[in-house]
């Protein structure tokens, strides 16, 4: 029997493989993601739909798992994702509730700062055009 954590562990490792097939495979038809405030996506094929959108957009996603745990179906996360696209990076803190039933996702809620996403975001900009200057001055 696998624990609600391994099932968000296990969740979050096809996302890190950009493995969308997967990562819908352990959600539960009537599945609820949102990233706080935006509008919630409501069932399987529209969480499919904002992942693989995701998942053009970026050539890479990493989690840094600070902290994890489960109350019963509940399981809390603490973590750094870092989000990628060629030589840009950006990463954030956020903070996740995922709630299984069955061995199935049924809700993931993320919630994060947006001002430190967005400076983030210009951070990450900035590391790479200074990355292209270097390279290209250095020709």
């Amino acid at each position: 029997m696998t624990t609600e954590i391994e099932v968000v562990e296990r969740f979050l490792a096809t996302l890190e493989a950009l493995d969308v097939d997967g990562a819908v495979a352990l959600c539960a038809d009537d599945v609820v993601y949102q990233n706080v405030p935006l509008p919630p996506a409501r069932g399987r094929r529209a969480v499919e739909k904002q992942l693989r959108a995701m998942a053009k957009a970026g050539t890479g996603f990493d989690v840094e798992m600070r902290n994890i745990a489960a109350n019963g179906p509940v399981v809390l996360t603490e973590r750094v994702d870092i989000l990628r696209r060629g030589s840009f990076a950006m990463e954030f803190w956020v903070c996740g509730t995922f709630e299984v039933r069955d061995g199935k996702i049924v809700l993931w809620r993320d919630y994060f700062d947006w001002p430190t996403f967005l400076a983030s975001g210009v951070r990450g900009a900035g590391r790479a055009l200074v990355g292209a200057v270097t390279r290209r001055t250095a020709r």
